[in-house]
């Protein structure tokens, strides 16, 4: 359970080519009702706020002003869709969690439609969870944890900002996170460590998610 994931020179490349893809925004949804077909692939990711989702999947997609950034944290309250033409991928932005100052009501809102989301979406594949290298895993990403292992959905945590920690302790909150993970029922073994801001990492999560597409 490592950093050390092998990839092909094959899957880097399809890696590759499915993020070159003009990816664009799609919709966003308040209301599972709304929610687009089912169709294809998708992949969720999930994250306290703050953690640098939007920068990701922007770092993902080579497209910097896809998913909106923000100092202030909370400013994803939807479930928003990504989508690039002809790819059988979709990518969901989740609302991020654990933002304190927002209200009660809000945050209640939000958790009722992530939890609908995640129990009844037939083609969520696997929900990328990203973890803060330079905080590590704090008690609410486990009740993160806890709330996708009883929705019986795959995630895999990637760890964000792995630029701003130095290379042993980095590799040492791998292993720790690694065996954390071997405990919990619906967490995939592997660990990634990505940074946006030096482009570290991104290779290999692009090939992650393209071998988890039905192409």
């Amino acid at each position: 359970m490592s950093e050390d994931q092998t990839y092909t020179a094959e899957d880097l490349e399809a890696g590759r080519l499915l993020f070159a893809r003009p990816w664009d925004f799609l919709t966003s949804v308040t209301d599972m009702a709304n929610l687009p077909d089912a169709t294809g692939t998708e992949i969720a990711f999930a994250g306290r706020s703050n953690v640098g989702k939007s920068s990701l999947i922007n770092a993902l997609t080579g497209r910097k002003g896809l998913a909106r950034t923000s100092s202030t944290p909370g400013r994803t309250q939807m479930l928003n869709f990504f989508v690039a033409p002809e790819t059988p991928l979709t990518i969901v932005d989740m609302p991020g969690y654990g933002y304190a100052q927002a209200p009660k009501e809000l945050v209640e809102a939000w958790t009722q439609l992530v939890f609908a989301y995640l129990r009844g979406r037939p083609n969520l594949r696997r929900v990328i969870l990203l973890i803060d290298a330079r905080h590590g895993i704090k008690k609410i990403d486990l009740e993160a944890m806890a709330l996708l292992d009883k929705a019986a959905v795959v995630y895999q945590v990637v760890l964000t900002k792995a630029d701003k920690i130095k290379p042993p302790a980095l590799a040492r909150l791998v292993e720790e996170t690694g065996t954390l993970l071997a405990k919990r029922v619906a967490a995939h073994p592997e660990v990634l460590a990505t940074s946006s801001e030096k482009n570290r990492g991104i290779d290999e999560l692009r090939a992650e998610l393209c071998l988890l597409t039905d192409q």
